[in-house]
């Protein structure tokens, strides 16, 4: 029975290993430093940053309820500005385990931010 705690424990770490490196990457492809993801507070901010929101989103986002609004609404945005549509925000929402390292491994390109205000061309 020892066994199998200490099995699950080192899959569990290695699950977090494997979405840390692959939130790395997916900071990486968008520019930004990769260790950034790791520190709290800021790699929210660079998030906001990557997907083309103001930094003052962060404060919207500790407010209960209007978080996790923000924070869908922030996952959709990086999968728009990864070229991905609702189906993949869906996927990163639920099985982040799966969609991230796709994302973050695979041959998605970064377009630039989603949620930027777009020019017309002239």
């Amino acid at each position: 029975m020892e066994e199998l705690g200490l099995f699950g424990g080192i899959a569990y770490m290695a699950i977090i290993v494997l979405v840390i490196a692959a939130l790395w990457k997916v900071f990486e492809k968008a520019g930004k430093p990769g260790w950034a993801c790791i520190v709290p507070i800021y790699n929210i901010i660079v998030l906001l940053e990557i997907v083309g929101k103001p930094v003052w989103w962060l404060f919207l986002m500790l407010i209960p309820g209007v978080g996790i609004i923000l924070a869908i609404w922030s996952t959709n945005l990086l999968s728009k500005s990864f070229g991905q549509g609702v189906g993949y925000t869906l996927g990163l929402l639920l099985l982040p385990v799966v969609f991230y390292p796709i994302l973050g491994f695979g041959d998605a390109k970064y377009e630039g931010p989603a949620g930027a205000p777009q020019v017309a061309a002239v």
